[in-house]
């Protein structure tokens, strides 16, 4: 690891002040800290958000969720609003990592980092999230813009994500054995906007496949989205699995998303 200032404000105002230059936010470290221990990551200055109390907490209106940045995955997981306004997004926390990526990674770090693996961010397609930073608010179809890229400016801070309550919902993945990253992951929608389908884990970052979306459109049935084959372009290809198989595996695990969504 290459070596660092650290900061560790008390406040958002501390924070964005902090971050000039060569600066990373540190929000639950679980990857970035990985990454710059193997030297695939290097800042001069590391923030850590950890201190700012208002950056936690979750709130649940008549028609939204919203998820503090600094709330961990056990937290989401384990909320009882959560459970009761979007189940399928507390089972999606749920099955991220393990215990201790749970208990200190975070909503606002994983969605900034973008693995194109990780789960969050096939949930802010999904159901149309708002990503809302110390500047603006961004909408989620607009936010993933590349492999670990997103819309952010420089020293731009996510301070909560806005998820609209639906009427049903589900997700589902086919895990990588080892990191528990999404292989491919598929977070199905129906509510006021219509159907949505969000995937994470097959290209180079999450996006909508509007051609379930338009069969399921049709159909909200498990066979209606199984049914559907999606082009093998641009799809991501490694030694865990072929473009091929990944493209056939979003219609299957969008199969068993509806099929999840239903199920409530």
């Amino acid at each position: 690891m290459y070596g660092f200032e650290y900061q560790r404000p008390g406040s958002r105002a501390d924070a964005q002040a902090a971050a000039t230059g060569d600066t990373r936010y540190l929000a639950g470290g679980q990857s970035l800290i990985q990454a710059m221990k193997l030297r695939l990551s290097q800042s001069e200055r590391l923030v850590d958000l950890g201190g700012i109390a208002d950056l936690k907490g979750i709130k649940v209106d008549g028609s939204n969720v919203t998820i503090g940045a600094m709330t961990t995955h056990a937290q989401v997981a384990a909320s009882a609003d959560v459970q009761k306004a979007l189940p399928a997004l507390a089972e999606l926390a749920g099955t991220i990592g393990d215990p201790m990526v749970r208990n200190m990674g975070t909503i606002g770090g994983s969605i900034a980092n973008a693995d194109p693996a990780a789960d969050y961010p096939a949930a802010v397609i999904g159901l149309g999230a708002t990503i809302v930073t110390n500047q603006r608010e961004i909408a989620g179809d607009s936010f993933f813009t590349g492999l670990y890229e997103t819309a952010l400016k420089p020293g731009e801070l996510i301070t909560a994500v806005r998820f609209p309550a639906v009427q049903k919902a589900g997700y589902a993945k086919y895990r990588q054995p080892a990191s528990r990253f999404a292989l491919v992951g598929v977070f199905v929608s129906q509510g006021a906007g219509g159907v949505r389908v969000g995937v994470t884990g097959a290209k180079s970052s999450a996006f909508r496949a509007t051609e379930i979306e338009a069969a399921l459109a049709k159909s909200f049935t498990p066979e209606a989205a199984k049914n559907v084959k999606l082009p093998e372009t641009d799809i991501n290809a490694d030694l865990h699995a072929s473009a091929a198989y990944r493209a056939a595996m979003v219609s299957v695990m969008a199969s068993r998303a509806v099929a999840a969504a239903l199920a409530r």
